[in-house]
């Protein structure tokens, strides 16, 4: 139950979080010094904070989405299968997220 609230509430910081992207691509469409206003605020701590957590919430409901669609299958419904989709979609979401964060730190340089 509690992880199909965490679902519903990623669901709503996705569309935050896609306010953020689209002010993102507006200002790389705009010019320079609109897309230096935008990395300035993704590069410090609170910005940085709101990306990570927007990466966690898309992978996050992206697995989470695989699980509903297993179960739309008629697949995992016994209460030990129900439990291991639920750890795999909560483990692998904070898994993938830190995964995603390390490698565009090695891409990017830390940048």
């Amino acid at each position: 139950m509690m992880l199909s609230i965490v679902h519903r509430a990623t669901g709503i910081a996705l569309y935050f979080g896609t306010l953020l992207l689209a002010w993102w691509l507006i200002s790389a469409a705009s010019g320079p010094t609109a897309y230096a206003n935008v990395q300035a605020f993704t590069s410090s701590f609170i910005g940085r904070l709101i990306v990570f957590g927007y990466t966690w919430a898309l992978l996050h409901h992206l697995l989470s989405g695989i699980r509903h669609f297993v179960w739309d299958l008629g697949y995992g419904f016994k209460a030990n299968e129900r439990e291991a989709l639920t750890w795999g979609a909560l483990i692998g979401g904070i898994s993938l997220t830190v995964l995603v964060w390390i490698a565009a730190y090695a891409i990017g340089g830390g940048r």
